[in-house]
């Protein structure tokens, strides 16, 4: 499953309330930057188990520690 397809069976999933609000949302961040890298996390680790809650994102950056480290 491609990640666009990810995203919308995510939120197509949420109560109604929540589901127009991440929408909304998610309509918003790509009419401003629409050519951002979109990803998809379930928030499970390699062995299927939850250890976060699920992550929609919109581009990525990498923090440089001081040390040079990343």
């Amino acid at each position: 499953m491609n990640v666009e397809a990810q995203i919308q069976e995510y939120i197509t999933s949420q109560t109604e309330s929540k589901r127009s609000d991440i929408q909304e949302l998610h309509r918003i961040i790509l009419e401003i930057k629409p050519e951002c890298r979109l990803w998809f996390w379930d928030g499970k680790n390699n062995e299927g188990k939850v250890v976060s809650n699920h992550n929609i994102g919109y581009g990525f950056y990498t923090i440089k520690y001081a040390d040079g480290k990343t």
